[in-house]
């Protein structure tokens, strides 16, 4: 195969304003991996996505999450009720608050930040927690640990890039040629950066974890938010 990742576009129309993320697919010799899937029903969205470059939902082997925020697992049940088959990979620490086993931790931040929000927030609040509060959890089929490697994307390695969530995962090529950052590092002004600091679990590891992808080198850069920056050092 000529090019063993593709980048998704999934757009979203809110309140007139488009939002744009960017989910992977990485070519594996047994596997089709897609890493995260956007929010809540977006499955038509992803397989327009995946129908420009050929493949199908039916063809996703493997789903990996980089972390349990509603924008990156939010249609995972409703993708693994389409297709069983398929595998849910998550972190060990990220797999409870995706399985449901415990609360998620968006959920407690923004129902810890509600109470201080001045009057003319509260109702965004209240409709920011209730969209947590809908997001449909699934079980986690395997775990991946930083240092485990696979064939997909022509061969690559998973890190651990805590901060944004305590369990976050990123994803490097082991020849160089790519980043997935998921919320790791977000593309800004054609540099990496912090992904919505104000909503970082523990912002002074993001911010390690920043610097962690930063010293690696790599042709292209994959970001969640921001899509690809090309010959990031």
């Amino acid at each position: 195969m000529k090019n063993p990742y593709k980048m998704l576009d999934l757009t979203y129309a809110w309140n007139g304003m488009e939002q744009h993320l960017y989910p992977m697919v990485l070519f594996g010799g047994k596997d089709l991996v897609l890493v995260d899937c956007g929010y809540p029903g977006s499955l038509k969205l992803l397989e327009a996505a995946l129908n420009i470059h050929g493949s199908s939902l039916e063809c996703v082997t493997k789903l990996v999450l980089t972390h349990q925020d509603d924008d990156h697992m939010g249609a995972a049940a409703e993708l693994k009720e389409r297709c069983p088959s398929i595998q849910i990979l998550s972190s060990e620490e990220e797999a409870p608050y995706i399985s449901g086993a415990r609360k998620n931790l968006r959920l407690q931040q923004a129902e810890e930040m509600q109470a201080h929000l001045p009057p003319e927030q509260q109702e965004f609040g209240r409709q920011f927690c209730e969209r947590l509060r809908r997001v449909k959890s699934v079980p986690v089929d395997g775990i991946l640990h930083p240092g485990d490697r696979f064939d997909w994307g022509g061969g690559c390695e998973i890190i651990g890039t805590p901060g944004h969530t305590p369990g976050h995962i990123s994803i490097r090529a082991l020849n160089g040629e790519y980043l997935i950052t998921g919320d790791a590092a977000a593309a800004e002004n054609g540099a990496l950066t912090v992904a919505n600091p104000e909503y970082c679990l523990d912002l002074k590891t993001a911010v390690k974890s920043l610097e962690q992808l930063k010293a690696y080198s790599c042709r292209r850069c994959f970001c969640y938010h921001g899509g690809c920056l090309t010959e990031q050092a």
